[in-house]
């Protein structure tokens, strides 16, 4: 599967007063879309994206574990040191989701209301993994959408996915006894593709090698 990450646009701020007089943040905006073309010329059904969702609904926000991060993440798994806030909404409103989240009191949280305090804009970026089905213009995303973390927080939603591409290239990431790695199939791909006279025995070999890394 691809590691896939979509930008949305800027979120709205929601600051509150706590019961100790300390400030509590929130930001609420849309965290993702289905059955439109993206930026990146990828779509998700409809169907698929709203079963995802009530996934991550049952599993990590009512569990209090839908965590995001500060930044860009360079894989599908959420990083705790880096973690800025808590998901704890996430419904759909017509072809938008519409999501809100907490920001923490954490290291990397704490940036995120200094930025906030500052008058930063922010955005989020949704990621997850997935099979992707080439089609016309776009690539439709399959039913096999894992979503990892329905928003991180970005500076610029509105980047171009260069960083999310260079990821993808040569890279899949594959579930092994629920935990997620990532695997360089480039090797495998050109280690197969040499000319031998025992191709068997090579297949074998790379297979070899491939579950020697899991």
């Amino acid at each position: 599967m691809k590691l896939i990450s979509e930008h949305m646009g800027f979120v709205e701020y929601i600051t509150e007063d706590g019961d100790t007089g300390k400030k509590n943040y929130k930001i609420r905006g849309v965290f993702m879309q289905a059955d439109i073309k993206n930026r990146n010329n990828r779509m998700y059904p409809g169907e698929i994206l709203e079963k995802e969702v009530k996934r991550y609904n049952k599993e990590y926000i009512q569990q209090n574990r839908a965590f995001g991060e500060l930044g860009h993440p360079d894989g599908p798994t959420v990083n705790l040191e880096r973690v800025s806030h808590m998901i704890t909404d996430l419904y759909p409103d017509g072809k938008n989701f519409i999501g809100e989240a907490k920001i923490l009191d954490t290291p990397y949280g704490k940036i995120v209301k200094n930025l906030i305090d500052e008058g930063a804009k922010l955005g989020v970026s949704s990621r997850g993994m997935g099979s992707l089905e080439p089609r016309r213009d776009m690539h439709v995303v399959k039913d096999d959408f894992y979503l990892a973390t329905a928003a991180d927080i970005v500076a610029d939603p509105s980047a171009p996915s260069a960083f999310v591409e260079g990821i993808m290239e040569g890279k899949e990431w594959v579930w092994n006894n629920g935990v997620v790695r990532e695997v360089d199939i480039a090797e495998y791909r050109k280690d197969l593709s040499k000319k031998t006279k025992d191709r068997e025995e090579k297949h074998i070999k790379v297979f070899e090698n491939f579950m020697s890394k899991l």
